[in-house]
C-alpha cells in the first residue's frame, strides 16, 4: 500500500503543502474545464481555483470495526443506522485541527464554499472545522454548509456493518466474488461498487465545477467517497487507484486550476492533526 507522500502521475508541483511529484506523463490527472463558451469561441474554464477533500473525523464506528478486526468477532455493538453513526471524541478533536489548517491556509487557498456529505460525522466534521475556523477570524461564522447525497459514504448492502470474519463466515459465496471481481467492480447485494461511487462522484464534480468556479471549494466525505475524487480526478487506472492505502480521518488531500485542468497538490496528509492520527 502506498505510504502519505506517495507520488502523483501529474506534472504540476507546488513548494507549499507537502507538493506531490511528477510520476507518469501517460495518465493526466485532471478534470477539464467544463462550461461556458467565451466570445470568442473559446472555452471559458470554469473550475473551482483550489478543491480540497477531507474525510470525517474518527467515528465511533470506526473505533468498534478496529477493536472487532482485532479481536476476529463477528459482530460490532452498533444498531443505529450507517448514516446515524457520530464521532468519536478523537474524531472531534481531529476536527478542530482541521479548521485549524483551514484557517492558516493562505487566503486565496481558504474555502468558502463546503460540499458535505448529510451523513452525522461528517456534517458533525464540517461544523466543527467551520467553527473552529470561524472562530478564529479566517471565514466568515456564516459560510453555509452545502449537504449532497452523493458524497455519502460507499453503501454495502447485505455486508453492512459486518466485521471481515463474519463476512466470510456468513457470507461465503460474496467474500470469494469479492476477490475475484476486485474493489472496483464488486457491488454486493443491495449495495454499491467503487465504480458506482465514481459515478456519483463525477456527477457531483460537474455541479462543483459550474456553482463555484474561481472560488477554493472544501469537500467533506467518506473514505471510499475521497478515493473515486482522486480516481476521476487523476484518471487512475484500476491498478494504480488499489495500489492506494486508506484514506486517512480529517486528512487533506488538494488540487489546484491549472491551465483548464484540476492538478494534484497533496494526497491524503495528516501532518496537521499531530498526534491525533489514527
Amino acid at each position: 500500500m502506498a505510504e502519505l507522500g506517495i507520488t502523483l502521475n501529474g506534472q504540476h508541483k507546488s513548494t507549499q503543502h507537502q507538493p506531490v511529484q511528477h510520476q507518469s506523463a501517460q495518465h493526466q490527472p485532471t478534470l477539464t474545464a467544463v462550461g461556458a463558451v467565451g466570445a470568442n469561441g473559446s472555452a471559458a474554464t470554469r473550475l473551482p481555483s483550489v478543491l480540497i477533500a477531507t474525510r470525517h473525523g474518527e467515528s465511533t464506528a470506526n473505533v468498534e470495526f478496529q477493536l472487532a478486526e482485532a479481536a476476529g468477532s463477528l459482530s460490532v455493538p452498533i444498531s443505529c443506522r450507517d448514516a446515524d453513526i457520530p464521532l468519536s471524541l478523537r474524531g472531534q478533536r481531529q476536527a478542530q485541527s482541521l479548521g485549524r489548517w483551514w484557517a492558516a491556509l493562505p487566503s486565496t487557498d481558504r474555502p468558502r464554499s463546503v460540499w458535505c456529505s448529510p451523513y452525522v460525522r461528517t456534517a458533525e466534521t464540517a461544523r466543527i472545522a467551520l467553527s473552529q475556523a470561524a472562530g478564529l477570524g479566517a471565514v466568515p461564522v456564516t459560510l453555509a454548509v452545502r449537504y449532497d447525497e452523493r458524497l455519502r459514504d460507499r453503501e454495502l448492502g447485505v455486508l453492512e456493518m459486518l466485521p471481515k470474519a463474519a463476512i466470510e463466515a456468513k457470507h461465503p459465496e460474496e467474500a470469494a466474488r469479492r476477490r475475484k471481481m476486485g474493489e472496483l467492480y464488486y457491488r454486493p447485494p443491495g449495495g454499491e461498487s467503487w465504480a458506482d461511487v465514481a459515478l456519483r462522484v463525477r456527477s457531483l464534480l460537474r455541479d462543483v465545477c459550474e456553482e463555484d468556479a474561481g472560488r477554493p471549494v472544501l469537500l467533506v466525505a467518506h473514505d471510499c467517497t475521497v478515493l473515486m475524487l482522486r480516481y476521476a480526478l487523476d484518471r487512475l487506472t484500476e491498478q494504480q487507484l488499489t495500489g492506494l492505502g486508506p484514506v486517512h480521518n480529517c486528512s487533506t488531500s488538494l488540487w489546484r486550476s491549472q491551465e483548464g485542468r484540476l492538478r494534484p497538490d497533496r494526497w491524503n496528509s495528516v501532518d496537521h492533526l499531530g498526534t491525533e492520527t489514527a
